[in-house]
């Protein structure tokens, strides 16, 4: 019987991801159609260019953070002729300076699939915080200001950051900064923090009574 119980609850974990990844998709989709040669877009957690090649494709200025310089080598290579495609060597944090990044356990054995879980917070599930690299951090809420600035607005923000966007959403909530942007979309990370779950939940509650998701949408696959 419980073995019985384990594998209904993996089924329903799959289920529920591969939910998580058909809406994820079909908002994409949308906002893909939204985008204008010239509009503004963030791609934050960039890994191997995924998401910022079809971001690229419309024409719009993408600015891709990613701060592990085994995803950095394969991203600049992907995007070496896109003059449209900026690759920032960075985290991104609400401060600036050096963070150390910690990789998971399973690193060597598949680096490509394994590079998703690269993360600057401490805590997470199966990462080897012993083995940290330090990368640049960039002052994003400032980042932004200065695009803001520059552009009067930015179209699209997307937020993967391995548990580093609970800070980082909780000071743009603050800060009103979701108010210049016209769609931003996050992936949270509760499940692997345990110890932070009451600070998710608390900022979703916040986060939903500020913005409806069709500007701010935390269930980003």
């Amino acid at each position: 019987m419980a073995e019985d119980d384990d594998a209904l609850r993996k089924l329903k974990r799959r289920h529920k991801r591969d939910l998580r990844h058909a809406r994820a998709e079909g908002l994409l989709s949308g906002i893909l159609s939204m985008l204008r040669p010239g509009d503004v877009v963030v791609d934050c957690g960039a890994n191997q260019g995924d998401v910022t090649a079809p971001l690229a494709a419309t024409g719009a200025v993408v600015h891709a953070f990613e701060p592990d310089p085994y995803n950095l080598a394969k991203l600049r290579d992907r995007f070496a002729g896109a003059d449209n495609v900026h690759v920032h060597a960075a985290a991104v944090g609400t401060t600036a300076g050096s963070v150390r990044l910690m990789r998971a356990a399973n690193w060597d054995a598949n680096p490509d699939l394994a590079s998703v879980k690269s993360t600057v917070v401490t805590g997470g599930h199966n990462i080897a915080e012993g083995e940290a690299i330090n990368v640049p951090q960039v002052d994003f809420p400032a980042f932004l200001r200065g695009l803001v600035m520059a552009h009067g607005r930015v179209t699209f923000v997307k937020l993967d950051i391995e548990g580093a966007e609970l800070e980082l959403l909780e000071a743009m909530l603050r800060e009103r900064l979701f108010d210049d942007i016209q769609l931003t979309v996050a992936e949270t990370h509760e499940r692997k923090f345990k110890e932070l779950r009451s600070r998710f939940d608390a900022l979703r509650a916040a986060v939903a009574e500020a913005y409806p998701p069709t500007r701010v949408n935390l269930d980003w696959i």
